[in-house]
C-alpha cells in the first residue's frame, strides 16, 4: 500500500498544531510538527517531509526567512499561514517562494485541499508507459514540458520555478494568445477559494518575468492588459498535443 505524503506543519500555536495534525492523519497523510523554525530544521535537513505548512509569525526566526532561506537551497512545496489579513503579507510570501497561502482562522478541511492542490502539481511519479508522444509547448527558444512540471531555456538548462510559477506560465502557454484575467488565472493555478482581487498573481507574474523575458522591465512574452489582465504574445508550437 502507498504511503500517505509526509507533512511538516511548523507553528508555535501547539493547539492549532494538533488540530491539522489529526486533520491531516485522518486525509492519509504522515505528519511531522515543530513548533519553530530551529525545530523544523532537522527534518528539513534530513528531507523527510513532502511539504512544510509554515506559519508567518513565530518566535526567533519567522516563516518569511525560513521560507527564504529554503528556497535558496531546495524545492520543496511551501503553504504559509497567516492571521494578518493585509495583502502584502500574502504578496511577500508567494514573491520569496511559497507556493500558496492560508489567511488564520481556516477550515482545517481548505488547508488539506490546497495541500493536495500543490502535491498535484508536484507529483513526479512517472507516468506509464504509452505510444502517446509527450507534451512540448516551445516559445522564444524555451521549452515547456507539462508532464515533466519543467522549462527548459535555450542551452537545454532547467529554469527554477516553484510550482505556482509553473501552473501560472502553462496557464497563460496553453492559452496564447488569449486574455486571461487576474481571477482566470487564479483559478486556472490554484483553483481553491480564489479570490478575483488578490495582487499576488501580479507578485508571481513579476518572478516569471525575471526568469524567462530578456528585459522584464519591457517584456515580449507576458503581456499586461490594461484593466483586463495578462497575455501570452510569444508564438508557441505545439507538439503531442
Amino acid at each position: 500500500m502507498k504511503q500517505g505524503p509526509t507533512i511538516l506543519v511548523v507553528d508555535d500555536d501547539t493547539e492549532l498544531l494538533a488540530l491539522v495534525a489529526g486533520m491531516l492523519e485522518r486525509s492519509g497523510m504522515r505528519t511531522l510538527t515543530a513548533q519553530s523554525v530551529a525545530e523544523a530544521e532537522g527534518p528539513i535537513a534530513e528531507a523527510l517531509a513532502d511539504l512544510v505548512v509554515l506559519d508567518l509569525m513565530m518566535p526567533g526566526e519567522d516563516g518569511l526567512s525560513f521560507c527564504r532561506r529554503l528556497r535558496a537551497t531546495c524545492d520543496i512545496p511551501v503553504i504559509m499561514l497567516t492571521a494578518m489579513a493585509e495583502d502584502v503579507d500574502r504578496i511577500v510570501g508567494l514573491e520569496i517562494g511559497a507556493d500558496d497561502y492560508l489567511g488564520k482562522p481556516f477550515n482545517p478541511r481548505e488547508l488539506v485541499a490546497r495541500i493536495k492542490a500543490v502535491l498535484r502539481r508536484r507529483d513526479t511519479d512517472a507516468a506509464p508507459a504509452t505510444a502517446v508522444s509527450p507534451r512540448i509547448l516551445r516559445f522564444g527558444g524555451f521549452v515547456l514540458l507539462p508532464d515533466q512540471l519543467a522549462l527548459r531555456d535555450v542551452r537545454g538548462g532547467e529554469v527554477p520555478l516553484t510550482s505556482g510559477e509553473f501552473a501560472l506560465l502553462l496557464a497563460l502557454v496553453e492559452r496564447a494568445p488569449r486574455v486571461l484575467s487576474r481571477e482566470t488565472l487564479l483559478d486556472l493555478s490554484r483553483g481553491v477559494n480564489t479570490n478575483p482581487f488578490d495582487r499576488s498573481i501580479d507578485s508571481q507574474i513579476s518572478r516569471i518575468r525575471r526568469k524567462i523575458e530578456p528585459d522584464p522591465r519591457q517584456p515580449q512574452f507576458i503581456k499586461t492588459v490594461r484593466n483586463l489582465g495578462y497575455a501570452f504574445s510569444a508564438p508557441v508550437t505545439r507538439e503531442g498535443l
